[in-house]
C-alpha cells in the first residue's frame, strides 16, 4: 500500500516537473525579458559569491535574482491568459496587464535594494 503511493507520489513529482520545464520553455520562447534575465544570471551569481562576504548574503543576493525570474513567469503566464481570452483591447485587460509589470520592477526593484544594502 504505502509502496504503491511512493510510486503514484513519484510519478506526480515526475509529471509536475515536466510539466514546469515545459512552461520554462514556453516562456523562454516567447518573452525576451526572461531571456535577459536568465541570462543576465550566471554573471550575477557570480558577482554574489565573489561580493557576499558570508553565505547569507551571497543567499540573499541571488535569492533576489531568482524572484525577478519567478515573478517575469507569473506576469507571462498573466499576460497570456488575458490575450487568450480577448485580443482586443480592454482597459481592464490593460490594468491587469500593468498590475503584472508592475510586480516585475518591484521585484526588480528589491533586488537592486538587496544588492545595494549589501554593498554599500
Amino acid at each position: 500500500m504505502i509502496k504503491g503511493i511512493l510510486q503514484l507520489t513519484r510519478r506526480r513529482l515526475v509529471s509536475a516537473f515536466l510539466y514546469s520545464i515545459e512552461g520554462f520553455g514556453a516562456a523562454w520562447r516567447s518573452e525576451e525579458a526572461i531571456k535577459v534575465e536568465v541570462a543576465l544570471l550566471p554573471v550575477l551569481v557570480g558577482a554574489a559569491f565573489y561580493l557576499g562576504d558570508t553565505r547569507f548574503e551571497q543567499a540573499l543576493m541571488i535569492s533576489s535574482l531568482v524572484l525577478v525570474i519567478i515573478v517575469e513567469l507569473l506576469n507571462t503566464a498573466i499576460e497570456k491568459t488575458i490575450d487568450r481570452i480577448s485580443i482586443e483591447h480592454n482597459h481592464l485587460s490593460k490594468k491587469v496587464k500593468d498590475m503584472g509589470s508592475a510586480a516585475v520592477l518591484g521585484a526588480i526593484l528589491n533586488a537592486a535594494m538587496v544588492w545595494a544594502l549589501i554593498l554599500i
